[in-house]
């Protein structure tokens, strides 16, 4: 989860903003040098006590969420990630002034520096899992006797099997399907688990996504959730693909949600 801005209102005009990547904590001054999104402006802070916001002066407009202008926002927040602790804000959130970060940042100051506080010094690994499922059938039906006899009944009675039997064979079969994916995602997580401070399993995508967790894990303990991943991908090569991405600022893990009311001329 990331931190959502909705601002109640649409430019008109492309005046000149400012936009916001990510939160930190920092007093000073920072610069972080040219990569901005859209031109490639300056990168730098806006400090406020010991909070700082990461920002690029930009023309307040709609930014499309193309490839580019994501990857774009994404460097910036892999970038400062680098030497800080970072509070990922949404794609496309832009200010009018500086005055407008500072007012921001220190209305939401206790909320902004209790998050920072208990994500310090922690990063976020993406995890996908996707299954041979052709591969998983073939074992269900090598295992379970009552799938085995039915198959070979239908099988060896082409023309007189029944349809009850046709129906059955495949309740059987998405059963067991459903109980692998079950028995794969909690070994998964139970072997994960002593390596990550948290985690949050989000909706597969397509048919063969079993699994599409994130993971919480302290810097120093980055190398041992690497292994326990790589442990995992051996053990079940014959059947599951892992893709493993990281690390990523906590976009999973962070929940502060504000609304910018509509100004009045």
């Amino acid at each position: 989860m990331q931190i959502l801005v909705e601002p109640d209102f649409c430019p008109t005009t492309e005046e000149l903003g400012k936009y916001i990547y990510c939160v930190i904590e920092s007093k000073d001054e920072r610069d972080f040098g040219p990569m901005g999104i859209g031109d490639g402006s300056r990168v730098y802070t806006v400090p406020y006590r010991n909070l700082a916001a990461v920002i690029s002066d930009t023309p307040i407009r709609i930014y499309d969420p193309t490839r580019e202008n994501i990857l774009a926002h994404e460097l910036v927040n892999e970038t400062v990630m680098r030497e800080h602790t970072v509070i990922p804000v949404s794609f496309g959130t832009i200010f009018r002034t500086n005055e407008d970060i500072i007012e921001l940042l220190r209305s939401t100051y206790h909320a902004f520096d209790d998050v920072l506080q208990k994500m310090k010094n922690k990063i976020e690994f993406g995890l996908k899992v996707l299954w041979d499922r052709d591969r998983v059938v073939q074992r269900i039906e090598e295992s379970d006797d009552e799938i085995r006899r039915l198959k070979e009944e239908i099988t060896g009675n082409a023309q007189s099997s029944t349809y009850f039997a046709r129906m059955q064979l495949g309740r059987l079969i998405e059963a067991g399907l459903e109980y692998a994916a079950f028995q794969y995602m909690t070994d998964i997580h139970d072997s994960l688990r002593p390596a990550a401070v948290a985690s949050r399993t989000n909706k597969p995508i397509g048919d063969r996504m079993i699994m599409n967790a994130a993971y919480l894990v302290e810097r120093d303990g980055e190398r041992q959730f690497d292994e326990a991943v790589g442990a995992l991908s051996r053990k079940y090569e014959d059947v599951l693909s892992f893709k493993y991405t990281g690390p990523w600022p906590p976009y999973n893990f962070v929940n502060i949600k504000l609304r910018l009311e509509r100004a009045d001329a």
